[in-house]
């Protein structure tokens, strides 16, 4: 070889051992600053809480802090098209749930992002299941029961829910248009209302995801008809899944971390693996089972796909009962 040409080979092998110098060193240093996850609901709730248990384990593993902030309204819309626009640079994310992940699209005219474009996936959380539970003078142990008096009834059954495009919501309309149901929705503007009005025997029953209402089943002042989940909820171990009483509705607020489009798969990859580290250790299973979660994980990919199939799933549903935010 040539001295100008191994000079020329030397001079490339350097500048290409310096470019990956420079993007192993660019990869290490993230995080060099503190990182805000944006809990899309107020401080205090279930949401924000389960995104502070993540905060703390990411700053115990980053040497660096996580920072919840909490911007909120317009069913988490507002926190989650924050992080939408924010640079993609690992240092805003959100701790987003399946309203505006999935659902809000098809509520909110005009969206002010769309949640398969403007944002990047990265891990599954955990969700908490629906309950549908009724007042115990209703005549119905079950929720194939409770259908089959609703068909028998003079009057449609009354079924309370958190507010107008809930899951609670959702999971009504789903009862009424695929399951026969004869049952009126009617929204409250929370758990707690539409819980105690069920109690007090207002409305027949109430549907809602299970944290607010585990202590009064547990104390028999609800009866469990069903839980709208794939498997039993472990809080509720005796009480059978809707799909289990031959009505196939599965019906969750699943929880997951996302950031802006064109997030840096390093940072995907990390964070990915560091999340589903805790979600599937007995530390974090147990932090987040007192939260009434149940912890899952998933890789971005598959989270993308529940996104989609989500979104497809309820887009029928909001059309066929025109349901519209408050």
């Amino acid at each position: 070889m040539k001295l100008s040409n191994l000079a020329r080979a030397l001079a490339c092998a350097a500048g290409a051992l310096l470019a990956l110098q420079s993007t192993a060193h660019a990869q290490g240093d993230w995080p060099n600053k503190p990182v805000r996850i944006i809990a899309i609901f107020a401080a205090g709730g279930s949401s924000d809480l389960v995104a502070r248990q993540i905060a703390q384990h990411l700053s115990t593993h980053y040497k660096q802090q996580f920072i919840v902030e909490n911007r909120v309204g317009a069913g988490g819309n507002i926190g989650v098209d924050f992080v939408a626009k924010a640079a993609p640079d690992g240092y805003t994310l959100a701790l987003g749930t399946s309203g505006p992940l999935a659902n809000n699209k098809w509520l909110y005219k005009p969206m002010p992002f769309d949640a398969e474009k403007d944002l990047t996936p990265i891990a599954l959380v955990g969700e908490i299941p629906l309950v549908i539970a009724a007042n115990p003078a209703v005549k119905a142990a079950n929720l194939r029961e409770f259908v089959a008096l609703s068909k028998a009834s003079a009057n449609p059954l009354s079924i309370s829910n958190p507010g107008k495009g809930t899951i609670g919501h959702l999971a009504t309309e789903y009862l009424r248009i695929n399951a026969g149901a004869k049952v009126t929705s009617v929204p409250y503007r929370g758990d707690a209302p539409a819980m105690t009005d069920a109690m007090a025997g207002v409305v027949d029953a109430v549907s809602t995801p299970v944290t607010a209402l585990l202590p009064n089943i547990q104390a028999g002042k609800l009866t469990a008809l069903a839980v709208a989940s794939k498997a039993r909820f472990p809080g509720l171990p005796n009480v059978p899944t809707a799909t289990e009483q031959g009505i196939p509705l599965e019906a969750t607020v699943w929880s997951a971390m996302v950031g802006p489009a064109g997030l840096p798969p390093h940072i995907v990859k990390s964070l990915n693996e560091e999340i589903n580290r805790f979600t599937r250790s007995a530390e974090g299973k147990a932090k987040l089972a007192a939260l009434g979660m149940v912890p899952l994980a998933a890789t971005p990919a598959e989270l993308s796909r529940l996104m989609s199939t989500e979104s497809g799933k309820w887009k029928p549903v909001v059309e066929a009962a025109g349901i519209t935010p408050d």
